[in-house]
This record gives C-alpha cells, structure tokens and sequence, in this order.
C-alpha cells in the first residue's frame, strides 16, 4: 500500500439534504448494502467549479432533488485506501431542497457520473437525522453542525 506522500489528493463535496429534521440518504439497488452502505449525495469538483456549487450539482444529479446550500460545514480528509491510493478532501454542506412536495422514497441513478466509473442505480429516501450514525464510509463526519430545524 502506498504511504500518505503517495496517494492523490482529490476534492470531493459531501451534500447533507434536510427535510423536517430528515437527511437525504440512498442505498444501491445492484450493490449489497454490506459494500455499499447508506451513503448521503457526494461526488467531485469540477476544474474551476466552487465547491458550493458542486454540492448542489451533485445533489441534483444523483437524486434529481434541486436544493440551495443553506450552510458550509468545513473539510475533513478521508483515507480510501486500499480501494484506491487517494486521499478525499472533503467539503462538506448543508443544502436545502427548493421543492418541499417530495416523495418519501424514488428511484434514481447516475449514468454518466462526473470522472470515471460505471454508472449506477439507487433508492432515494429520507433517514431521521438522529438515525445518521448509519453513513458509510465517513459521509457522516459532519452531522454534529447541522443548523436543525430549519424545514
């Protein structure tokens, strides 16, 4: 495995959807929770793109859902060895749908996702936010700064 000073730094944008207390989170239809997990929108900065507006572009993208950033939660780094020698500089946002008549459940999928990998199918649906411990792969390190209560 290759050591810290050997892995790419690759910025990415975690997206936290809140609806009455609820965050926006899907699972895999054709990945088994066990690999998968439950993951909340996420994905990565385009060359000159903000991250706020990568966050709100992923979101649209992988769920369909049009949202605002309602509030910048800071960066955390995460290791994703040994799947891959990167290290994932991640920013962190709490959005808003612009919509508030939105399904409790819906299927989407990315099939033309930003940078490489196949595309994919997946189960939207809204999590209670006292549930957010479930996240995989660190998606939930910034729960604790959610502004609740704000729809």
């Amino acid at each position: 495995m290759p050591d810290a000073t050997e892995r790419n730094l690759v910025r990415k944008v975690v997206g936290y959807v809140l609806r009455d207390d609820r965050l926006l989170v899907f699972t895999h239809d054709d990945v088994p929770l066990e690999e998968a997990g439950i993951q909340v929108p996420a994905g990565s900065i385009e060359r000159g793109e903000e991250p706020r507006d990568a966050a709100a572009r992923e979101v649209l993208e992988e769920t369909g859902v049009e949202t605002r950033v309602v509030k910048e939660l800071g960066i955390e780094h995460y290791d994703i060895s040994p799947s891959r020698p990167e290290i994932h500089e991640r920013h962190f946002f709490q959005l808003e749908p612009a919509d508030a008549d939105l399904p409790e459940r819906w299927a989407a999928g990315e099939f033309s996702p930003s940078g490489s990998g196949a595309g994919a199918r997946w189960t939207c649906w809204w999590l209670p936010i006292e549930h957010g411990h479930v996240l995989s792969a660190g998606f939930g390190a910034r729960l604790g700064q959610l502004d609740l209560g704000r729809g």
